[in-house]
């Protein structure tokens, strides 16, 4: 399975956005998140261009929890997108970027103070409002601050989007939002009317991610498009916007099929302008939350094949090769969350028959497989693996488990590799560790304090 821009060259070897993936490895060291500018760009035109031929009053706001840099900041503004962010940290790297606060909505099921004060102080275009303590908390920080600020609610619609239960959302039993049937969504909205520093602005709904059908969405826009009924009947006030969130899934396996951006978005605007008509209220403002669907299939993973063992297997007859690599569960939890599945192609082996199967481990202190009984060509120690469909949810979820340093990303476009994010040194591991004083090594009389903090971190910085 090949990606994007990805291609096959004379040498047998992976290529992507015009640069070879083995040089790359060796360029910039490995485990690599290598992401394909040329189909991030693609990808945002084609959803933009599906849903605004069908239903003009339509914005695309990139969930940027599914992938965030500065660069890919400017990239989702050049094309045209909003952003979403769901963090003080999501929030601030958009605003770093200099990302129009106008176009930047602030989503969390338990913002803080300092989020919402962000969001006020910085204008953004939205608050997306999750519960009734956060309306309280938003209008006191508005109160303060002699500001006001739109906002949308998030309703929890009570479908079930048939996913991996850890990526569910839009079930009425869930964590997120105010459920629309038990009354709670529309006492919330009542209640912001009330607050003049809050302006309601329309509603919000996200029912799951990586969805491979388009059922669960149907249904949400049932719901909301009642909600949308019951606001206008128990308030007079009509909604300017609805956020259907995002949730479209991608192919991380050959077999997987997500609908197509127009696929899908035929289905979606169908259903709800058949919908809108049918209750006679107004076409609202469409807004929608991809983030995977935009860069999941255009990021790679790279590493490098170190141990390969053959074992038997306890419980069948036969054996099991693995592949043990440099990096795993610190660079992609994905597997061990949520039985994440990949394909792998083998970058300096590409041309080679995938006609052996293998399982890809990582190199930490846990079970750590990546991938389970992967098709692949002969695999030996030194050659580079590149793990395909993982540009959403992996650099963003990196962690530094048994102190391993977080990978490098490199954007790769019509033949140059730039390096977006830099790969964390040993010197940051320790660089916010703090010792009390009564822990702090005192030099022995006659000799250097060779052992201390300071000095074993000039060691290692050299």
């Amino acid at each position: 399975m090949l990606l994007g821009t990805q291609e096959i060259n004379a040498a047998g070897r992976l290529e992507i956005g015009g640069c070879d993936v083995t040089r790359l490895a060796a360029e910039f060291g490995t485990p690599l998140y290598v992401m394909d500018e040329a189909l991030i760009r693609e990808n945002c035109r084609a959803y933009r261009a599906a849903f605004e031929s069908r239903y003009p009053k339509n914005v695309i706001c990139y969930a940027s929890k599914a992938f965030l840099t500065t660069a890919v900041c400017r990239i989702v503004e050049e094309e045209g997108l909003n952003i979403d962010v769901a963090s003080l940290g999501e929030l601030h790297v958009a605003l770093r970027a200099g990302f129009p606060k106008k176009r930047i909505n602030l989503h969390g099921n338990n913002k803080s103070r300092q989020e919402l004060e962000m969001a006020v102080k910085s204008r953004i275009g939205h608050v997306v409002i999750d519960n009734m303590l956060e309306i309280e908390m938003l209008a006191a920080v508005c109160r303060e601050a002699g500001k006001s600020i739109e906002v949308l609610v998030r309703c929890t619609p009570g479908v079930d989007p048939h996913t991996h239960k850890f990526i569910s959302t839009g079930q009425a039993d869930t964590k997120f939002g105010l459920n629309i049937r038990d009354g709670s969504a529309l006492a919330g909205i009542r209640r912001i009317l009330e607050i003049p520093a809050l302006r309601f602005d329309g509603i919000h709904c996200h029912v799951g991610s990586q969805l491979l059908d388009t059922e669960a969405h149907e249904g949400a826009v049932d719901a909301v498009v009642g909600l949308m009924q019951d606001i206008r009947r128990e308030t007079g006030v009509l909604c300017n916007v609805l956020n259907i969130g995002g949730g479209l899934g991608v192919r991380y396996r050959s077999e997987h099929a997500p609908p197509s951006y127009d696929e899908f978005a035929e289905v979606i605007t169908s259903r709800l302008k058949a919908g809108l008509d049918a209750a006679g209220l107004p076409w609202p403002i469409l807004q929608q939350e991809p983030g995977r669907s935009i860069v999941g299939e255009a990021g790679v993973t790279l590493y490098t094949a170190g141990v390969v063992k053959t074992v038997p297997v306890t419980e069948a007859p036969g054996k099991r090769t693995y592949v043990v690599v440099d990096g795993g569960l610190s660079d992609n939890p994905r597997p061990q969350l949520y039985d994440a599945v990949y394909e792998i192609v083998v970058a300096n082996k590409a041309s080679e028959p995938h006609d052996q199967t293998v399982t890809v481990a990582g190199k930490h202190c846990e079970t750590d497989v990546l991938i389970w009984d992967v098709k692949a060509p002969r695999i030996e120690p030194g050659d580079t693996i590149a793990v395909q469909t993982t540009g959403a949810y992996n650099y963003v979820m990196a962690s530094n488990y048994n102190k391993f340093l977080r990978p490098a990303v490199v954007l790769v476009n019509d033949g140059n590799a730039d390096l977006i994010v830099e790969r964390e040194s040993l010197a940051d591991l320790v660089k916010r560790d703090l010792v009390p004083q009564r822990l702090q090594k005192k030099p022995h009389r006659g000799r250097r304090n060779t052992d201390s903090m300071t000095d074993a971190a000039v060691v290692i910085d050299r």
